[in-house]
């Protein structure tokens, strides 16, 4: 008897004695194996402490409806352990819960241990204490590091056996990461890369999870564990040994956010497009990272500069579209109703049509599956940049994939005798080598609009009543002598602050003798050089420049003409960092901070440099120390109240005095409290902080994040009308170029309370506190334009059945517990225009009343795009069906 098939016998042997349905998962060269028989997966990354246990449930229900089969996440070490030794896995960190609500909703899950994440997380996930160990290297073969990560992924593999999660015990995990994206760094770590490689390999192997493991970017990766792609496409990608199946762990739905920049965006069509050609040529595992980004609380965020959000552009929004309101604080009911007759439920929201344009597709390539799994590919090539890949089951049943990879010019091509065309950069799906039921280019799926509605207005002037309620507290600028220490020369600042505090103050003075300043100021040239990433700078307690860098690069130069006092002078400066670096060869040994300090032009044709001179020390800044972000200190005489409320101030504390506006309706009441009163119900919260300048926030003592609206992306660069055609890249279709990277910030529900709240803001930089406003969304307009030109949804086609006799679909859905009130705009015939902007055009059947009564009170609705329905209004044209409509609570 093999060794295979003693450890199935054990596992069969095991499973009969606990009682639990036992799932067996291998692979072969086409697929994962998963009892026995293989599989086309549709997996998407959701990382559990991104958002909060309370909404994990809806967030995976709304993963399933969107046709995916597993849920992918790294695990966060430096958060499960941030004490050596110390293990925390509670609230959002419950990793357990996490797993289990996967498991509850009847989906697969693929673990992604590590340890090393990357993910745009706070030094990639690795503890900070763990750079402090004497004599460690991280990532190569180093027998220090090499027992930390052993430790911990043996914790980890622990923690999900004890608690039955693995397949063979009846759990949902069905694959495990260990490592991740090192061969894309590799070289840069010689041999000892190498062995690390083989060593983390075999570890995985030993720990008997009884799943396969998976290396990504790793083409060394040794067997048996399988080397998989990530990147905005893998096509083209192959396997290291022709026994392992073409996975694809990582593929891109947009990209990540940092201070600075511009939004990035990936249309739709690109990432259907992508997906199509990986099933095309022969993958069977594909994973969207993210298919819910959510945000980065506290100090999560990576660096350098990765924004709070973590929204990704992908198909469930970090929160959706949200009200913004410009000068007013507003709290509300989702529903408009005092809190006594609010029904509260958890809400999450997708972003359309991209959730709903992958669902269709997935759907298309379910409907494929029997064939997928049953051959390898056959090639054929239909003209330039045109081909055809067919999966036979037998030799008179087939599935065909018709792609025009051309990035501009649409075709027509002949196929089993029939003609079809093919916009250029798309992909068609035929289950039966016949009917097209899904072609990338052509959604038809409902959108969104960017905006929402709601009832109840309010005005600047109402809100400038409420000055007084707000509270602050102004910070010395400099060191105290209770927690400062002095030193010799410019300390780095990672190593100096152990990342307990993004801050650390450099003090020192500059005497400037009567001879060189005879009875008057000495102008000079303050040059400062900074690894990164910000920094204010204050000569004698006056702020006199910032500077920072950018996501590229952290470092910068400062160069400030200044004015000198004759005698002793204070040079302070408050150097930031806005999350450790994540990714890149050696990152964890990259520094920040001062590293030069230089004046110029002090005494004749003379440069004194201070950086060797001595230097007194802060880590942290003096409201930290006090906690002026804790709850406790709420009602501290320390906070001061009065008119007018400081602005454009920098190292200035505020606290909302005022419980807010509750709007019933369109009634206004106003509540003078020291907190303030949140919305009822559990819709999505987000504070615009637009007005504000750099810093972080807090609501109930828990820390919403930095933010940094001051920072403007460049003014150019982005683009009216991205065009999907083309390899797509983060710098391809951006948005909101010259406006900051983000102003809204995500407040999770179950961080408020149904009465009184606190909201904490440490601002460095200067902004102007009334002008924040507090929103909820009440309302969501959708929208869809389907022509008699578009296939049939996709879960129409059934073998054997005439498939394109049936009629196309306008089908419009609103979120859960909602339903569709209005309908705004309805017409059958050659409607132009866009969501939000549609026109009847030369054509139009008024088809108004037929809708409405489709449509009004309920969930969701279809109507069917032809003639039957509607008559014809213009015989010969080929026509089309544009609704738009409102969703209610």
């Amino acid at each position: 008897m093999g060794n295979k098939d003693l450890v199935l016998l054990v596992l069969i042997a095991v499973c009969v004695f606990e009682g639990c349905y036992c799932t067996t998962v291998t692979y072969d060269h086409r697929a994962l194996v998963i009892d026995g028989k293989r599989r086309i997966l549709q997996s998407g990354s959701i990382h559990y402490p991104r958002s909060m246990p309370e909404v994990w449930p809806e967030i995976i229900r709304k993963s399933k409806e969107g046709g995916l089969d597993v849920i992918e996440t790294y695990v966060f070490w430096n958060n499960h352990e941030p004490v050596r030794g110390e293990y925390y896995f509670e609230g959002r960190f419950d990793l357990v819960r996490f797993v289990k609500t996967v498991h509850e909703a009847g989906l697969l899950v693929h673990l992604r241990i590590g340890p090393y994440a990357c993910a745009e997380w706070n030094y990639g996930g690795f503890p900070v204490w763990l750079h402090f160990i004497p004599g460690i290297q991280f990532r190569t073969s180093n027998d220090l590091f090499k027992n930390e990560m052993k430790r911990f992924l043996a914790k980890i593999v622990s923690l999900m056996k004890d608690a039955n999660l693995f397949a063979s015990q009846g759990g949902p995990i069905i694959l495990a990461q260990v490592e991740n994206e090192y061969g894309n760094v590799e070289w840069a770590y010689g041999v000892g890369g190498e062995l690390y490689v083989k060593w983390a390999a075999e570890t995985a192997v030993s720990f008997n999870t009884s799943v396969p493991w998976v290396m990504c970017q790793q083409k060394d990766a040794p067997d048996p564990i399988i080397n998989t792609c990530n990147g905005f496409y893998c096509d083209q990608f192959t396997p290291n040994s022709p026994s392992k199946p073409k996975m694809w762990t990582e593929n891109y739905s947009g990209w990540f956010l940092a201070f600075g920049n511009a939004i990035p965006h990936r249309p739709i069509e690109d990432l259907a497009f992508a997906v199509a050609r990986f099933f095309e040529t022969g993958g069977t595992f594909q994973n969207y990272y993210m298919y819910f980004g959510g945000t980065n609380f506290e100090r999560t965020a990576g660096g350098p500069l990765v924004a709070t959000s973590y929204d990704y552009d992908a198909p469930i929004d970090e929160y959706d579209n949200k009200i913004v309101v410009d000068g007013a604080l507003l709290c509300y009911t989702e529903d408009h109703l005092p809190a006594t007759v609010a029904t509260e439920k958890n809400v999450c929201f997708i972003r359309q049509p991209k959730w709903g344009h992958l669902r269709d597709l997935h759907r298309a390539i379910k409907q494929c599956e029997e064939f997928l799994i049953s051959s390898d590919p056959t090639y054929l090539q239909l003209g330039k940049n045109l081909e055809a890949h067919i999966y036979y089951r037998t030799s008179n049943e087939c599935a065909a994939f018709l792609a025009n990879f051309d990035s501009s010019v649409d075709a027509n091509v002949t196929f089993n005798g029939n003609s079809y065309f093919l916009p250029a950069w798309s992909v068609s799906i035929l289950p039966d080598c016949k009917n097209v039921i899904f072609n990338t280019a052509k959604v038809v799926s409902q959108r969104n609009l960017q905006g929402v509605s709601f009832s109840g207005r309010t005005s600047v002037n109402e809100f400038s009543q409420l000055s007084s309620a707000w509270s602050w507290y102004k910070e010395e600028v400099g060191v105290s002598s209770k927690h400062s220490f002095t030193k010799h020369g410019l300390l780095e600042q990672i190593n100096t602050t152990k990342d307990n505090s993004d801050y650390l103050w450099y003090t020192t003075s500059i005497n400037v003798k009567a001879s060189t300043v005879p009875g008057q100021e000495k102008d000079t040239i303050l040059h400062i050089g900074s690894l990164g990433h910000a920094a204010l700078v204050f000569v004698n307690k006056k702020l006199v420049g910032f500077g920072f860098g950018n996501h590229e690069d952290a470092s910068f130069n400062l160069n400030e003409k200044i004015s000198l006092n004759q005698g002793v002078n204070t040079l302070d400066i408050l150097s930031m960092m806005i999350g450790l670096q994540n990714y890149g060869p050696w990152f964890d040994i990259a520094g920040a901070g001062v590293s030069s300090v230089i004046l110029v032009g002090l005494e004749k044709n003379s440069k004194a440099d201070l950086s060797s001179g001595q230097w007194t020390y802060q880590v942290g800044v003096e409201g930290e120390y006090i906690g002026l972000d804790k709850m406790s200190l709420a009602n501290s005489s320390l906070w001061i109240q009065g008119n007018p409320v400081p602005v454009n101030q920098s190292l200035i504390w505020y606290k909302l005095g005022w419980s807010g506006l509750l709007i019933y309706g369109i009634e206004v009441d106003t509540i003078f409290q020291a907190t303030f009163l949140a919305p009822e119900g559990k819709s999505p919260l987000s504070l615009n902080l637009a007005s504000m300048g750099k810093g972080q926030a807090w609501v109930n003592g828990q820390s919403i994040g930095r933010y940094w609206p001051a920072y403007l992306a460049p003014s150019t660069g982005c683009t009216a009308n991205c065009d999907y055609r083309g390899t797509y890249d983060p710098s391809k279709c951006l948005r909101n170029c010259g406006q900051p990277a983000q102003t809204l910030y995500h407040i999770p529900r179950s961080w408020v309370h149904s009465g009184e709240n606190l909201l904490v803001l440490h601002e460095e930089l200067g902004g102007d506190p009334w002008k924040i406003s507090l929103s909820t969304r009440t309302g969501q307009e959708v929208c869809a334009h389907v022509s008699e030109a578009d296939p049939p949804p996709a879960d129409f086609w059934q073998p054997n059945l005439e498939f394109m006799s049936q009629s196309p679909e306008v089908r419009l859905t609103c979120e859960q517990g909602w339903h569709i009130s209005v309908i705004n705009f309805a017409s059958y015939g050659t409607p132009r225009g866009h969501c939000g902007a549609f026109d009847p055009g030369n054509c139009h059947a008024n088809v108004l009343s037929v809708v409405q009564q489709a449509c009004i009170g309920q969930g969701g609705c279809a109507i069917p795009v032809s003639t039957a329905a509607f008559g014809d209004p213009c015989p010969g044209v080929l026509k089309s069906l544009a609704i738009e409509a409102l969703c209610s609570y």
